[in-house]
């Protein structure tokens, strides 16, 4: 029975800066490695702390880029086939046969900076991208590199329920490491869960600091909810349009591109996509890992009274005086 991480979270390529940093950090177990480490205030495998360190050093933020921002399995990959959809509409219109959505998987297409382009000391190659610049991050707000907290770039948060934000990187990381004949119970990752100790974690302040944001810099930072844009997907789309100043027109209101949109980017439309269904990175991780249900209130079928009561007076608490609400149906 193997317990070594998957490859793409194998520690090969870590400095020995890294490593030394690794030593002193606090840690506790991982949820697909052996470890995750406190550094910044929030938890992270150790290859991709390498990542966030090289990013944060790095990286040069342009006015013109725009970053998605997620906590892990909060809806990332739908936002991200969105957020492309919109910002490409020109380029590739909607309604063209091999649109890249149809042939690539949304993380190729807007890569993560701490996860992909940073990850093993890489040094990025920009003069590929077009303008705007679509990335993307699991990073708290505090731990961005100064040069985006100071620019224009905009950034687009989407939080979705700490309920069903568990239950998926429980079921996420469990079928990452279930090759390995080794699965993690509900019960020990719900503890540490609510203790903070979850991938990017606290929840908690991952949130509340995107919020505050969001609500003192509204022109820069954009918060969404996974569960307002299922309930009502094109005035979300909509608003998110006018957030990035690239609003739909009459026309394209007329013709459907909306709807279109919506409809190219649906769970069921990339979850049955056969690059999604047969694809996987260059470090072997299927695609379709990313696809699981997509639903809202799946914690339903997980969750005992306890846990309920548990997670409700940590979010009561946590959230208090916030103004943040989730929804769970």
């Amino acid at each position: 029975m193997s317990t070594s991480p998957p490859k793409y979270l194998q520690e090969d390529n870590l400095s020995e800066k890294c490593k030394k940093l690794l030593s002193i950090l606090p840690k506790e177990k991982g949820w697909v490695g052996s470890y995750v480490y406190n550094c910044q205030g929030f938890w992270t495998p150790p290859k991709f702390l390498q990542g966030v360190i090289s990013f944060q050093q790095q990286f040069q933020a342009q006015d013109s880029d725009i970053i998605l921002v997620t906590t892990p399995k909060s809806g990332t990959t739908w936002l991200k086939s969105l957020l492309f959809a919109l910002m490409n509409r020109v380029k590739h219109p909607i309604f063209e046969p091999n649109h890249p959505l149809l042939v690539k998987n949304p993380h190729v297409l807007v890569p993560f900076l701490e996860h992909t382009l940073y990850i093993d000391g890489r040094v990025p190659n920009f003069s590929t991208f077009t303008s705007p610049r679509l990335l993307a991050t699991h990073v708290p707000f505090s731990s961005l590199p100064k040069s985006v907290q100071d620019s224009k770039t905009k950034l687009v948060y989407l939080s979705r329920n700490p309920r069903d934000t568990f239950i998926s990187m429980w079921y996420f990381a469990n079928n990452l490491i279930v090759h390995h004949k080794v699965t993690n119970s509900i019960e020990e990752m719900f503890d540490l869960f609510c203790e903070g100790a979850s991938l990017c974690g606290p929840f908690w302040n991952h949130v509340l600091d995107y919020w505050k944001q969001s609500i003192e810099n509204p022109k820069k930072v954009i918060f969404l909810m996974y569960e307002e844009i299922t309930k009502k997907p094109k005035i979300e789309l909509k608003r998110l349009a006018e957030f990035l100043e690239c609003p739909f027109s009459i026309e394209e209101g007329n013709s459907g591109v909306v709807d279109e949109i919506l409809k190219m980017c649906s769970f069921e439309n990339l979850s049955n996509l056969k690059v999604n269904t047969n694809g996987k990175f260059s470090t072997g991780e299927e695609y379709k890992l990313f696809f699981r249900r997509g639903e809202i209130g799946d914690w339903k079928n997980y969750f005992t009274i306890e846990m309920s009561d548990k997670l409700n007076h940590i979010i009561e608490e946590k959230f208090q005086g916030s103004g943040l609400k989730f929804s769970y149906v």
